[in-house]
């Protein structure tokens, strides 16, 4: 027996013992080995009503996932709430990639079709339930405030604590799954009210609103995995936690998880917490960041390049990292249809994909707006952009992103949305 050393109950420790199946046994003592490890006084319960695995992709390296997951079927064990998965990593009807890239791509996702089956015999909530965004409304897996929550994504769960002051660490994969299916979770960090309190304050010192995705970049790179709290959004965004405030916020959430580590941030005037609490969430001896318009430039400005060419046309464009809210779809089409009659052309000079939820992507199709999007030459998609650039034959092409996280994890190069606009609107 594993000689672990928080309270556990008298369950938590039959099941431990493998009273409940072997199988069971080393889920939950893989759960008490990493609540160990992190200093957590007990387990506490999972009390949202849907999980969320970030393993969505089927690679054929992979084989330890299947092979435990078949462990966990065979011995009848499944979630005990129904979980939504992070993007499928490949869509061939609308991503433009070719015969060689495709046959590539049917070689590393060889498994994505037994490996869903897989996810739906362990309690994949829908088809549709396969986004980053699994908490946009068009799904509804949005856990309320104070609500303890199992994921792993790095957006979603930064997204959860920050905007909808649900209660999440920054697992690993699979054990999110392990937590849904114990529905049991360590009590540590970020589930903690001391864990959430914040040490760094931010202050936003800029005469407009940044570049969302810039400004959790600068933020995430300086804090790395901390909590910070942010002044000075407020005078741009205003106090009310509207659809538009809310895609400002995941974007920018997004870039502080990826390029720092930041599991949760306060912004004063505007989060739940922050709004609740206010000052009394920053911890003494915070240390203090300021940010202006010099900083922002400075960042941005010092990405690096990863392209061969720095000078090479872009033969791709990908809009959507998270994937798209709906009025960000709206506000995108309706741009891009704008700046093209600016520049007298009809349709997008760079190959566009727009990357969104099924959920969503259902619900556009509806919209006169998608025969707009079609005639310029835009293509909508489900998939994860991370996983499209992991072909190697994909790797290496010159992309352009206004996404930061994509930036981070690719040798895509970021735009803003402004240029973003230019790039794929003129005449070449």
């Amino acid at each position: 027996m594993y000689d672990y050393k928080m309270d556990l109950s008298e369950e938590e420790i039959s099941i431990l013992n493998g009273e409940k199946g072997e199988t069971l046994a080393k889920v939950m003592k893989t759960i008490v080995m990493y609540g160990d490890t992190f200093g957590a006084d007990r387990l506490v319960p999972v009390n949202g009503e849907y999980g969320h695995l970030v393993t969505s992709f089927g690679l054929s390296m992979m084989k330890p996932v299947y092979k435990l997951m078949d462990e966990l079927i065979s011995a009848g064990i499944c979630s005990s709430q129904k979980f939504t998965v992070d993007p499928r990593p490949i869509d061939k009807d609308n991503v433009p990639a070719g015969l060689i890239k495709n046959l590539v791509f049917n070689y590393m996702y060889s498994k994505q079709d037994d490996y869903e089956k897989q996810l739906k015999k362990m309690g994949l909530l829908s088809e549709d339930g396969f986004t980053c965004t699994c908490y946009i409304k068009e799904l509804g897996n949005r856990p309320g405030k104070g609500e303890i929550i199992s994921w792993a994504e790095s957006s979603a769960v930064v997204y959860a604590n920050s905007v909808l002051g649900a209660r999440c660490n920054r697992n690993s994969g699979l054990i999110e799954l392990f937590g849904s299916i114990l529905g049991k979770v360590p009590n540590f960090g970020l589930l903690t009210d001391e864990g959430r309190k914040a040490t760094w304050i931010i202050e936003v010192q800029t005469n407009k609103l940044p570049e969302a995705q810039v400004l959790g970049s600068v933020i995430g790179m300086k804090v790395m995995e901390e909590v910070p709290y942010i002044k000075g959004l407020d005078q741009h965004l205003g106090n009310s936690l509207n659809a538009q405030v809310k895609d400002y916020l995941k974007d920018m959430g997004a870039a502080t998880a990826s390029n720092g580590a930041v599991g949760l941030y306060h912004v004063e005037g505007i989060t739940p917490e922050a709004i609740e609490l206010g000052e009394s969430l920053i911890q003494e001896n915070a240390k203090t960041y300021v940010i202006d318009e010099l900083e922002l430039d400075f960042v941005k400005k010092n990405y690096p390049v990863m392209w061969k060419d720095s000078s090479a046309r872009p033969q791709l464009c990908f809009i959507g990292c998270p994937h798209l809210s709906i009025q960000q779809l709206e506000t995108w089409v309706n741009a891009i249809e704008s700046n093209l009659s600016i520049h007298k052309n009809d349709r997008v000079t760079i190959p566009t994909v727009l990357t969104t939820s099924p959920s969503v992507l259902k619900k556009f199709k509806e919209s006169p707006l998608f025969s707009k999007l079609e005639k310029m030459g835009i293509s909508l998609s489900y998939i994860c952009p991370l996983m499209y650039m992991n072909n190697p034959l994909c790797s290496k092409m010159p992309v352009i992103t206004n996404s930061n996280k994509l930036r981070t994890y690719t040798m895509a190069r970021y735009y803003t949305d402004v240029e973003i606009l230019d790039q794929i609107t003129r005449r070449r």
